[in-house]
């Protein structure tokens, strides 16, 4: 990371399906990417730019951030001085669970809003990241759902079904297995388009409207994904590179930090450890 920059991503114990990231940021940027999970994050300080299908989103202190899972964004300063937030990685069960127990939302639950002016969420957010710092799992856990009913509450819905019914829509799911299952060997542009059937712009369109990125930048992020899990598995950063298709760790490393905002030896050793005390970056 760059000078002034400093970010730790973890996971506490007792507050199972969720990750969570304290990070001050200057020069860093997010490339386009996605989640498998919800994204819940809030500013302290500057302001962070999002981009997002609808436009970019000018995110400063106050403002809650809430990203669907599989929406694919950016993110970089808005100002020079850069941010500094707080962010919750919640899986699609652990929302799911809190809109059953609290709201009518029924299917699968999302945010009609990406970006809300709410201190009240926002300062919430910040209290899960200090409880669950200070190993305090009851108030973590308490406010983690406090906070989500009532974004639930005063922003949520039903996402929609998106099925693939279009031929195009089709093929981009088509070509998406193939990629999914040749991830250390994946196909040309053309080799692709052709075992599908089709061509490659066409191919190409079809791909990036239907899931908000070209094939080979939605691969990178498969990869990275992919790569997490192998690590949270205790998988050495040198042979997760290799499970995944990067050609050698030095690219891992690369886009690894860019995609998650860590490098992987340091995401490694944050989520292999138990914390009892408070973290070191201040609220």
């Amino acid at each position: 990371m760059g000078e002034g920059e400093q970010a730790r991503y973890w996971s506490y114990e007792q507050l199972p399906g969720v990750d969570l990231l304290r990070a001050r940021y200057i020069g860093h940027t997010f490339p386009r990417h996605s989640h498998e999970g919800y994204v819940f994050g809030t500013i302290s300080y500057g302001v962070e730019d999002v981009g997002l299908p609808g436009g970019t989103v000018h995110a400063g202190p106050g403002t809650v951030v809430m990203i669907n899972p599989e929406v694919p964004h950016t993110a970089r300063a808005g100002v020079p001085e850069g941010w500094k937030y707080a962010t919750l990685y919640p899986s699609a069960q652990v929302i799911a669970d809190i809109a059953a127990e609290t709201t009518s939302v029924r299917g699968t639950p999302g945010f009609a809003e990406t970006d809300v002016v709410d201190f009240q969420a926002a300062r919430l957010l910040r209290e899960v990241h200090r409880a669950a710092e200070e190993g305090n799992a009851l108030a973590a856990d308490s406010v983690l759902r406090i906070m989500v009913a009532r974004l639930l509450r005063l922003h949520g819905q039903t996402l929609p079904t998106l099925a693939p019914r279009s031929a195009g829509a089709r093929d981009a799911a088509r070509a998406r297995a193939v990629l999914e299952e040749r991830m250390t060997d994946p196909p040309s542009l053309e080799q692709l388009a052709t075992s599908l059937s089709t061509s490659p712009f066409a191919l190409l369109r079809a791909f990036k409207q239907q899931y908000g990125m070209p094939p080979h930048t939605w691969l990178t992020n498969a990869r990275v994904r992919r790569a997490r899990h192998l690590l949270d598995a205790g998988t050495p950063p040198a042979d997760a590179a290799a499970a995944v298709g990067f050609s050698d760790q030095p690219h891992l490393n690369r886009h690894f930090t860019r995609m998650v905002g860590v490098p992987p030896g340091a995401y490694q050793r944050e989520r292999a450890r138990t914390y009892k005390t408070a973290g070191d970056l201040p609220s």
